[in-house]
């Protein structure tokens, strides 16, 4: 529950536009990279104080300036001031528990992802929120901790792979878009394979443990739809509006990515309904295993019946009963009860009841 909720409870009666750090507990210090860049060259430097990075957007280039830590709310306010953001923006990328988004606040679009990761220490998937400010020349991304999908980015920048270094900063904010949406494709693949094997194993053994893989994945493939389904809202927005820090050369590839998240929502309900259906495989083992249970108690019991009722019937010792006199006697009924034995073993074998 905590990776759905988030506590948000220190925010009731602030102004409007007041930024209040909600979220994990973080002691790291602040960590701030910048790329400056145009068709000709590219430059990574690690800034040391959230005032540096106004300073570093030069006139002419591109600038990418990524932020690792929300939790320091000076440090995002002093970036706030001097880029002109929003207050409600800023207000918004320290409040971690934002769904996907896009707000237009004319000067800039403040966007904010959900970015998904595969933890294979807890086989569950890792989320936190990405807020991204697109300006004319520039782009700001804030991360709540360190590591991130976004190296392939960093590498066609800094080996001028692509288009990247040739368009601006709508087409960067696209690439990172991009970045985010196509992880969702590795983790959709983890996902799958567990399924995959989980539906054999529930076929040939189903135990008790299957019960809570089925949930687990239940709950992961919930989590995922939340942070899925709002993205596709968010890139019909940018496709429709007019705004001009969109180039109409970055739209087709807006719509691609767009084309992506219909594909992994598609995915994610189809996955849904296939957990679901091994929730149903497994009842129907169980049902299965436990009417095998009852079909062979019940033939036992039902084979014993006429031996005990022959067995009654010679233990009631009455006096005058010929065949307790008889020498053979005992022989007699132990041969009747081994054929009425036999005899119902063969009928229950054509009516395939065993």
């Amino acid at each position: 529950m905590p990776r759905f909720l988030h506590r948000a409870s220190t925010k009731v009666g602030q102004v409007p536009g007041t930024p209040v750090y909600v979220g994990q507990p973080r002691e790291a210090n602040v960590e701030i990279e910048r790329f400056e860049y145009d068709a000709d060259s590219a430059a990574r430097e690690t800034l040391t104080s959230a005032s540096q990075a106004a300073g570093a957007v030069s006139t002419g280039q591109t600038s990418w300036v990524n932020v690792d830590g929300v939790h320091r709310v000076e440090a995002i306010q002093r970036i706030g001031h001097d880029f002109s953001l929003h207050p409600l923006a800023i207000e918004d990328i320290v409040h971690t528990g934002q769904r996907p988004k896009l707000e237009d606040y004319e000067t800039h679009l403040f966007i904010v992802l959900r970015m998904l990761q595969w933890n294979d220490d807890r086989q569950e998937i890792d989320d936190e929120q990405v807020s991204m400010v697109l300006g004319d020349s520039w782009v700001l991304s804030f991360q709540e901790r360190q590591g991130d999908v976004f190296d392939p980015v960093r590498e066609r920048l800094v080996s001028n792979r692509g288009r990247i270094r040739k368009f601006g900063a709508d087409y960067l904010a696209y690439a990172l878009i991009d970045a985010v949406v196509d992880h969702y494709f590795s983790i959709l693949e983890t996902l799958g394979e567990k399924i995959e094997a989980l539906g054999e194993d529930l076929t040939e053994n189903p135990r008790h443990e299957h019960l809570a893989a089925i949930r687990h994945l239940k709950r992961e493939l919930l989590f995922m739809r939340k942070s899925v389904w709002p993205l596709r809202e968010l890139l019909n927005g940018i496709q429709r509006d007019e705004n001009p820090l969109i180039q109409d050369s970055t739209r087709p590839y807006l719509r691609d990515v767009y084309d992506h998240t219909i594909q992994i929502i598609d995915t994610v309900e189809t996955f849904r309904d296939m957990v679901s259906g091994l929730m149903d495989v497994y009842l129907s083992s169980v049902s299965n295993r436990m009417n095998e249970v009852m079909k062979v108690l019940t033939i036992i019991a039902t084979i014993f019946i006429p031996l005990s009722f022959i067995a009654g019937v010679y233990g009631m010792n009455f006096t005058f009963m010929p065949e307790t006199q008889w020498r053979y006697g005992y022989f007699v009924v132990l041969g009747v009860m081994g054929a009425v034995l036999a005899g119902m073993l063969i009928y229950f074998r054509r009516k395939r009841w065993m």
